[in-house]
């Protein structure tokens, strides 16, 4: 019993010194929440991969919630992840307006918000994302460069998601010139709901239509609308002449920009966001300031905010070889069905 008392005495003597020293001493091990707002993108599996083996890696626990594109059960899904225990939470908010009383709870609750890849523009979050008006530049760069003029279609991305219009602002920076000039004329522009594939083929079936399939060049905001752009563009015998934008290095975009039906596709390694959120979100709930956090205020309300803003690369057929070589996507993943004198050198 007496050896038994001692021991314990040690123990409490180590943790004195440690938290004496400043060194990380914690009464339960942390628990770090993560709402998703839905699992229909392919690349949020990968985000989430990335997040896991980061936390278990810090030794926290992970514990999440999927919104299905619902906000209404997002704010539920925050409250339980709340009553779960969670020391901090990284959101990405189906709609980023109608996540705003969660965030309060959270704040009233002490548990530090990382707002993540999705702005939510509240002084109290964290915002964690690629940097989304030059991602919509390099979409209409690539694009341009294919068609310098002509009859553009704008398919852009989700009404309730600020990134939606972050990137159709950086697309109209690089084309403004030449539409000021009478050069690009806009034919249509449409929100896509939900950022759903299907969605976006139907609106772009529809602009088709009204305008006697005379489009020349689509910027679509992400690879899941142009999926469903390039499906519009099939039907119509339109796919691998009409330049098609994209974004997040999704393994079918790649290959469609290897096959030559969308023009780019701007990869944001979801593997480095997710490790980011992780190691950022950890150290919120420890109480820690992150060191290269900027000021940022470049939402549509102005309000300043703490953020990290990763950079994006574009990919076309004539660097394929970046992803693969990153090992985002196997060689044959993003080859498949390609051949002929068009083969991209990737795939060679």
């Amino acid at each position: 019993m007496k050896r038994i008392l001692e021991i314990a005495g040690y123990a409490v003597i180590a943790a004195a010194l440690l938290a004496a020293a400043g060194g990380p001493v914690y009464a339960k091990s942390l628990t770090v929440g993560v709402s998703w707002s839905n699992f229909q993108e392919e690349r949020w599996k990968t985000d989430e991969a990335a997040m896991k083996a980061q936390l278990k890696k810090l030794g926290v626990k992970y514990i999440s919630a999927d919104a299905q594109a619902d906000p209404t059960k997002q704010i539920s899904d925050v409250e339980n992840l709340i009553a779960r225990g969670c020391d901090a939470l990284i959101i990405l908010a189906y709609d980023a307006d109608a996540i705003s009383p969660a965030i309060s709870r959270a704040k009233v609750e002490g548990i530090p918000v990382v707002g993540y890849d999705r702005l939510i523009e509240d002084p109290y979050a964290f915002y964690l994302t690629f940097d989304n008006k030059e991602v919509g530049r390099m979409q209409a760069r690539e694009v341009f460069k294919v068609k310098p003029e002509g009859n553009y279609v704008f398919i852009k991305g989700s009404s309730t998601d600020p990134n939606a219009d972050f990137l159709h602002e950086g697309q109209l920076e690089v084309l403004k010139e030449a539409m000021d000039a009478g050069k690009i004329k806009n034919v249509g522009e449409q929100y896509t709901e939900g950022w759903k594939p299907e969605v976006a083929q139907k609106n772009m079936e529809q602009i088709l239509t009204a305008n006697n399939n005379k489009v020349d060049a689509v910027v679509a905001s992400n690879d899941g609308t142009a999926g469903g752009v390039v499906a519009a563009l099939t039907a119509q015998g339109m796919e691998g002449i009409t330049p098609v934008s994209g974004q997040d290095g999704d393994h079918a975009a790649l290959n469609r920009v290897a096959r030559g039906t969308q023009t780019v596709s701007v990869w944001k390694d979801a593997r480095e966001l997710g490790k980011a959120a992780a190691d950022v979100a950890v150290s919120l709930a420890k109480g820690q300031k992150i060191s290269n956090a900027i000021k940022w205020s470049g939402g549509p309300k102005g309000v300043e905010m703490e953020a990290i803003l990763l950079k994006p690369v574009p990919i076309t057929r004539a660097n394929l070889n970046v992803v693969i070589d990153a090992g985002w996507v196997r060689k044959p993943v993003v080859c498949q069905g390609v051949s002929g004198s068009m083969m991209p050198r990737a795939c060679k």
